[in-house]
């Protein structure tokens, strides 16, 4: 699936955040802890989400549940 589609994908599970902490990265601004989010796609390291802005941003998988 191309990175283009995945706004209009279908949501393969739902994810619950942890935690914003990060020590090299601002992710607070775009994550919230104790809010599920929408996966539209997942690889080893990474999820990619609709984050707080509406948009695709791929995070760590450390930061959910």
């Amino acid at each position: 699936m191309s990175f283009k589609e995945w706004t209009t994908a279908p949501t393969l599970r739902k994810v619950m955040c942890k935690h914003a902490d990060a020590a090299k990265y601002v992710v607070n601004d775009c994550l919230t802890p104790g809010k599920e989010y929408d996966v539209k796609n997942e690889t080893e390291e990474f999820i990619f989400i609709v984050d707080n802005t509406g948009k695709v941003g791929g995070y760590y998988k450390t930061y959910f549940e």
